[in-house]
This record gives C-alpha cells, sequence and structure tokens, in this order.
C-alpha cells in the first residue's frame, strides 16, 4: 500500500484522562528530557543512550514530515491538570493493512495507567484503519507487556530485538491485535 493511501494528518483522539495528539516543534524540549533518562531509553529499540544533541529535533521533523511512515501521538495531559507530554505512541505503517505499535511514558508517570490509556483510545479509533496491529516487548518489561494483553492483543511468540541504548540483541514477546 502506498504512502499516499494512509492518513496525512494525525488526528486527536480523546483518552480516559489525557488526548493524544500530533507532535509539534514545542515538545522537542520534553522529548529530550525524558528520553535522556537511561531507564526509557534502555526500554526501547530505538533511543540511543546517551542521547545525541538534536536528536529530540529530528524526530519531531520526521514525526511532522508529509511523507513519513509513522504516525506518532503525544499524550497530552495539559487539559486536566497533568503534564503537556507524558509520553508518545506511534503508529509504524507496515503492508497488508498492519501497522506496529510503538509506545513510551516518561519515568515520572510509570505506573499510572497512561500507557493502558493511551493504547487503549489508538486501538478503539484504529485511525489507519488496520487489519491488525502488532507489538513486542522487551521480556525483563512485563508491565509493557500487560499493557498490550490487557488491550487484547494475543500472544504471538519469542523473538529479540537490538536495543541501540543496550548496544545489544534484547528478548522480546510479540503480540497482535486482530480487527477482522
Amino acid at each position: 500500500m502506498t504512502s499516499q493511501n494512509w492518513p496525512r494528518t494525525v488526528p486527536a483522539i480523546e483518552a480516559e484522562r489525557f488526548t493524544l495528539r500530533a507532535v509539534r516543534p514545542s515538545d522537542a524540549g520534553l522529548i529530550t528530557l525524558y528520553a535522556s533518562d537511561k531507564r526509557l531509553a534502555e526500554n526501547t529499540t530505538r533511543i540511543p543512550h546517551p542521547l545525541p544533541p538534536g536528536s529530540s529535533e529530528a524526530f519531531v521533523s520526521r514525526a511532522m514530515s508529509g511523507d513519513r511512515d509513522e504516525d506518532t501521538w503525544v499524550m497530552d495531559g495539559s487539559e486536566t491538570g497533568l503534564s503537556e507530554l507524558l509520553g508518545l505512541i506511534s503508529l509504524k505503517r507496515l503492508d497488508r493493512k498492519q501497522s506496529e505499535i510503538g509506545y513510551w511514558i516518561a519515568p515520572a508517570f510509570w505506573n499510572t495507567g497512561f500507557a493502558s490509556s493511551a493504547v487503549s483510545a489508538l486501538v478503539a479509533a484504529n485511525p489507519l484503519n488496520n487489519a491488525s496491529i502488532v507489538g513486542s516487548v522487551f521480556q525483563d518489561n512485563p508491565i509493557s507487556a500487560r499493557v498490550l494483553t490487557n488491550n487484547g492483543f494475543e500472544y504471538l511468540g519469542d523473538a529479540e530485538a537490538f536495543s541501540v541504548a543496550r548496544n545489544a540483541k534484547v528478548a522480546t514477546w510479540t503480540y497482535v491485535k486482530k480487527y477482522i
């Protein structure tokens, strides 16, 4: 499927205690603050540690690009008195009407249910009209696995993925949420 068949804009999606909204340039500072935390970086495949200067600005530019292959939402709690950026959640386009979900929560907001709320809202909205969404989590992060299973994702199997921050392959659990 060509990128022209996918939405160019990132729609706002209401979650339980915050809004999922498009990334904007003013988010770069908080992204830098949170993504610089080694604990957060080591729970992702793509965030390096230490975070190089300009990384967040480059990420924001990619997220706002019209020819992107991944849509990213900011978990914005500012309308309910929470932080303007609680974390990020994304859908990376794959083939056959599939996407891969990815998310992180700022360490200050861990164990608050924000990841579950964001996944629940995004899965319910299905903004890319996916037939299925896949997701992988590191096996040493069972809380992230519960986020997926509590939102209807089914276990597919074990694999491994390279973590830039860890500079190593890490064992993963892979899940799928099917709409059809």
